[in-house]
């Protein structure tokens, strides 16, 4: 299957092809951890586990890397306000992170390098850069790169470099007039005690500590090479950061960096950036206090194309919980069948459908053909069912078609939930009681089991419970 994907750099889609025609190699700007990441940042995640699992579901094996920022101004500052060490400071949020990617059923990758664990590979970098000529050291001592020694700066972005304004290259930095251009960013900040408190680390150009973009650059070329397939990330991403990652890797090494990069757009919340002074930022864990489920998150998150604003909504995620209903409706009730048909009328539905879910994911994951095809085939499906010409055969292959889709989406409800014992238990009480006509004692056992959060569904195999 030929895995079409647009490239950021050049404008166009792009046929994946591995440089070594074995396994692709991917680099994902993953999270920095001085607090819980937000659905926004997930989002992003979550088109980056769609995007391995659909490379996957094409045959190609992935070898994945996805960094944990833990050398930045927001962590250094939440170590120096707690008084406390900084792996001290970032590790509630690096586990965090672990528990909501799981939540979110996002697959684990290959490699997950912090920044602190790979300090001297971003000396020998910047060394070797300023041995080439293309990094300086300021006059307060930090190392820049200087963008005028890359001739394609600016390429990813395509942006006018004459248009750039003070802090361009997003180092924060207090006196951005040491820097020879407005858009050389640093490689390496020079220790300043007053902002760092004691955090820091030495270095041929004295105590310090690394610039954010320098970081991605020595994890992704020390475990993936010099040269790999693909680079994600958020949109907000592409400039400077993975402007100063290409022009810093490929001064660095003389390879081309990334052949391709794909950026996830924005999340708004009610058409509106999301931020806490609007009330309106949430992390996972927020909606999961609200009684959302990861699965249902996982789909909203992954239900708009990754390349358009994605606009997040309570009742957008009450109809994320309707539509994995009738998923989940449907699974049961082919579950249910039992008899044997000869009607033969689902393979084409299933083979047009296949046909039809694979044809959007290869086009660049337009996510949206592919679930149209999903709910297209749920609703012939249910048409055949009313008429009773699905037999247990066919059944058996929708279910394990589905269970292929979900290889690449990871969101449908196909594991048959099992009610606890005690609920069963008064399930058959309450048929008993029916069955005597003791309706009184039928509706109290009723009650019970929906304060447990189930339903009971009667179906012509008898009722069973379903989880509300």
């Amino acid at each position: 299957m030929n895995l079409l994907l647009y490239n950021t750099e050049t404008r166009a889609k792009e046929e994946l092809k591995p440089a070594d025609g074995k396994k692709v190699r991917m680099y994902t700007c993953g999270p920095t951890i001085y607090d819980f990441a937000h659905i926004g940042n997930f989002r992003t995640y979550v088109f980056e586990d769609l995007l391995r699992r659909t490379i996957q579901f094409c045959g190609w094996p992935v070898e994945q890397a996805m960094n944990i920022t833990d050398i930045d101004d927001k962590t250094l500052r939440g170590a120096i306000a707690k008084n406390i060490p900084l792996k001290a400071f970032t590790e509630p949020f690096r586990i965090a992170f672990f528990e909501d990617l799981a939540t979110l059923n996002i697959e684990k990758v290959e490699h997950y390098p912090a920044a602190t664990d790979f300090i001297p590979e971003m000396i020998h970098i910047i060394e070797k850069l300023l041995e080439k000529g293309v990094a300086y050291r300021s006059q307060n001592q930090s190392i820049y790169f200087s963008i005028r020694h890359f001739s394609t700066y600016g390429r990813l972005s395509h942006l006018n470099m004459e248009d750039l304004k003070p802090n361009a290259s997003g180092d924060n930095e207090a006196d951005e007039y040491d820097k020879e251009n407005i858009a050389d960013f640093v490689l390496w900040k020079a220790y300043d005690p007053d902002r760092d408190g004691k955090i820091f680390w030495q270095s041929p150009f004295g105590p310090g500590r690394p610039g954010w973009h320098i970081e991605c650059s020595a994890m992704a070329m020390k475990l993936l090479g010099h040269s790999i397939d693909i680079h994600c990330g958020g949109v907000d991403n592409m400039f400077p950061h993975h402007e100063n990652e290409i022009a810093q890797s490929e001064c660095y090494s003389g390879c081309k960096f990334v052949r391709l990069w794909l950026h996830a757009e924005h999340l708004l919340v009610d058409h509106k950036k999301m931020s806490k002074s609007l009330g309106n930022f949430y992390t996972l864990r927020d909606l999961m206090k609200k009684g959302y489920t990861g699965q249902e998150v996982r789909y909203l998150l992954l239900s708009n194309h990754y390349r358009t604003q994605l606009n997040f909504t309570f009742a957008g995620l009450d109809g994320v919980r309707s539509s994995l209903a009738r998923i989940s409706d449907l699974v049961d009730r082919l579950r249910a069948i039992r008899e044997e048909k000869i009607d033969n009328l689902v393979d084409g539905a299933l083979a047009k459908a296949d046909q039809k879910f694979k044809a959007g994911l290869l086009d660049d994951l337009n996510i949206s053909v592919s679930l149209a095809a999903l709910f297209d085939l749920i609703r012939e499906l249910n048409i055949l069912a009313d008429e009773e010409k699905i037999g247990r055969a066919e059944a058996e292959l929708v279910l394990g078609q589905l269970e292929i889709w979900d290889c690449v989406l990871a969101v449908l409800p196909l594991r048959k939930e099992v009610a606890p014992p005690h609920l069963q238990k008064l399930l058959r009480e309450r048929e008993e009681a029916r069955r005597s006509k003791n309706f009184r004692l039928s509706d109290e056992l009723r009650d019970r089991i929906l304060a447990d959060g189930f339903l009971i569904e009667d179906t012509p195999n008898g009722a069973r419970l379903k989880r509300k």
